[in-house]
């Protein structure tokens, strides 16, 4: 009797046994169905053999082989392995990151030819465009690293040109045969890509991955790269897990963003797997950003990461935008946007040219106060408070989802003055249609690019010439080049000043560096107009400077004093219970459990006090926090798997609890 021992997606640091029936093939990686108790799950084959420790008349057989899915390679399963002893998570459930999505038409996967626009693929050289002197000196030493583990930041100015390096890189990686691995923070930033990629190398097999793809296309896809037959693959983190055979170049874009960092499931960081790879497969990664995140940049300062720059801007013309601090209120301001502001729009205007202006929050104001007795609407299961949408004539928790009807009065004392406080880019939007009436205006968040090509449709609209003022979010903060865009408005900058998270000022430096680099990317000058009470802010002054390299030196010298990243490293365990008061005997016990792993074993390991996490309670249930710090990070590893079993030892547990090894703020 053959066993697989299956990888299944549960909690469960545990594999399981099923024995194989006759004439299905399995071996390690095969991707397949069995029954867990009542449920049919799918799982990864971790190894076979002809023996277990359970008895054979409780054992279950493998239900299934899933047909057309060929097993995840050895360096998947080696990857899988990594990440889940990295993180502390499940094995089960790191490699259903891997697995594409199964569905009807399974089958048809294998024979899928085409590239990704259906169109048969061709060999050919691509048509790259001429890069500059700094382009050009990037590019050739990321080629000459080929076939070795080289992680490189590419650090650019917005606007420098970074993509034109990474194409010219992959290019001559497919010239020799090799495939590359594009990686994007956000799901709206690929569609522009493929028409980039797509322009400079004809012919080439690009497919794209991430999470908004239909079942059948991501799993089409997926099964493209698997075969060797995509010469590009362009995704958003989950593509990091991607079965590429030929392998030759791994590239991070903007590779600060938050955003590849996963928040739940398997809290992996996109960026740290994509550098593991690239070390495991012996090739370079390149790290591109114009604001590097400060790991990042203290690596390359140091030596360990190759350091390419590019210090100006790609098109001849084009230089980095002027800087206008104006004050955040003033006799003559609409809706918080003041005189400074609303005259550089007019002249915007009259000269043809597009505007953007940004503000960090969707819907129509972040808050409802009664101007009678100070009520304010609340979410009732979240510690937070309840966002105007109007258009909607709604009240919206952007943390729970949970909505309430607009109310005509104050529920407390009746009183019909209710007052919306603060601005988001509808009531902006609304401002400014009513300052100019005749100026086409798009709204660009969440809110407004919901429906699927909305996002797509608002660029080219951009590119066209039919929109005149962009009022937007962080979405419009990076990766976008409007040539016409020559002005940049930013409002509430200030509100990120006051954050408690040891990464919100980075955040915040990153943020505003690369929303004012949209202004003057192309032959027209740009102005960026930041309204805020602190124009002496170091942050400020290094914003006006575009010396950001500065700024981040002062906060490596603030996170040096305290041990914080890159100094230190931190896991985060958080838990979250509907009563108050399990979650902190729970977190009290565990912090106990961890100081008595730390004595037990002589850990460089601080275990801190439990505290309430930073949104305290969220759908109804509250939050809290305990972090584990040390100044050495295998320290921190050989801690973290001991913790987390004496952590699962704790009796009567009602709380969900989870470890979040290098976590990216104390959310």
């Amino acid at each position: 009797m053959t066993i697989a021992r299956v990888a299944l997606p549960v909690a469960a640091h545990t594999l399981f046994d099923y024995w194989v029936p006759a004439g299905l093939e399995v071996g390690c990686g095969s991707v397949v169905r069995v029954q867990l108790a009542r449920r049919a799950l799918i799982g990864v084959v971790v190894e076979t053999g002809a023996t277990t420790d359970v008895a054979h008349d409780k054992l279950q057989p493998v239900a299934e082989v899933a047909v057309g899915l060929p097993p995840l390679p050895p360096d998947l399963m080696v990857l899988a392995a990594f990440v889940s002893r990295y993180y502390q998570e499940p094995l089960g459930q790191v490699l259903a990151q891997m697995v594409p999505p199964l569905g009807a038409g399974t089958a048809r996967a294998r024979r899928v030819v085409t590239d990704a626009a259906g169109t048969p693929a061709t060999r050919g050289d691509a048509p790259l465009a001429a890069l500059n002197a700094d382009q050009q000196r990037a590019a050739d030493a990321i080629i000459a690293a080929r076939g070795t583990f080289a992680p490189l930041l590419l650090h650019g100015v917005t606007g420098s040109g970074k993509t034109e390096v990474y194409l010219a890189a992959a290019a001559a990686a497919m010239a020799t045969g090799g495939q590359t691995l594009l990686l994007v923070p956000e799901i709206n930033l690929t569609p522009q890509l493929e028409q980039r990629i797509a322009a400079a190398l004809p012919g080439r097999r690009t497919v794209t991955l991430h999470s908004r793809l239909a079942v059948g296309e991501r799993r089409r896809a997926w099964a493209v790269a698997a075969e060797g037959h995509a010469d590009l693959v362009l995704g958003t983190r989950l593509a990091v897990f991607a079965p590429l055979p030929r392998l030759s170049l791994i590239v991070v874009d903007e590779e600060q963003d938050s955003s590849f960092k996963q928040q739940d499931g398997v809290r992996y960081h996109g960026r740290d797997v994509a550098i593991w790879r690239a070390r495991q497969r012996g090739v370079p990664v390149v790290l591109g950003s114009a604001t590097p995140s400060l790991e990042t940049l203290y690596k390359a300062q140091r030596g360990r990461y190759g350091w390419l720059r590019l210090p100006q801007r790609a098109v001849a013309p084009a230089r980095l935008p002027a800087l206008l601090f104006a004050p955040n209120r003033g006799v003559d301001e609409i809706e918080g946007m003041g005189a400074p502001l609303i005259a550089a729009i007019d002249a915007r205007l009259a000269r043809g040219e597009q505007a953007l202006i940004f503000i960090n929050r969707r819907g129509f104001a972040p808050s409802l106060l009664c101007a009678s007795c100070g009520w304010q609407a609340g979410c009732p299961r979240c510690s937070a408070r309840l966002v105007v949408h109007r258009d909607a004539r709604e009240l919206r928790c952007h943390h729970c989802a949970l909505v309430e009807r607009l109310p005509r009065a104050c529920p407390e004392c009746g009183n019909v003055d209710l007052l919306p406080l603060g601005h988001g880019t509808q009531r902006l939007a609304g401002a400014l249609a009513a300052r100019f009436p005749a100026a086409r205006i798009a709204r660009v968040d969440r809110d407004s690019t919901q429906r699927r090509g909305a996002f797509a449709a608002m660029r080219e609209s951009v590119h066209a010439g039919d929109v005149d003022i962009l009022v937007g979010t962080q979405m419009l903060a990076k990766g976008h080049d409007f040539p016409r865009l020559t002005l940049v408005g930013v409002l509430g900058a200030d509100n990120a000043l006051y954050g408690a998270d040891f990464r919100a000022t980075e955040r915040l430096a990153s943020l505003l560096f690369q929303v004012a680099g949209r202004a003057g990317r192309g032959e027209l000058p740009g102005e960026v107009i930041v309204q805020t009470d602190f124009p002496t802010h170091p942050l400020y002054r290094a914003l006006a400077l575009h010396d950001y390299d500065g700024f981040a030196a002062t906060l490596l010298a603030e996170r040096r004093l305290t041990g914080l990243p890159p100094f230190g490293y931190l896991a985060l365990l958080a838990a979250e219970a509907p009563q108050r008061h399990d979650v902190d005997a729970f977190l009290a016990a565990a912090r106990d459990a961890g100081n008595a792993v730390v004595r037990s074993g002589a850990f460089a390991v601080e275990v801190y006090p439990p505290v309430p996490a930073g949104l305290a309670r969220r759908a109804g249930l509250e939050r809290g926090q305990v972090l584990a710090q040390s100044a050495a990070r295998g320290a921190l590893q050989r801690f973290l798997p001991r913790w987390r079993d004496a952590i699962e030892a704790l009796p009567g547990r009602r709380v969900r609890w989870a470890l979040d090894v290098d976590p990216a703020g104390f959310g």
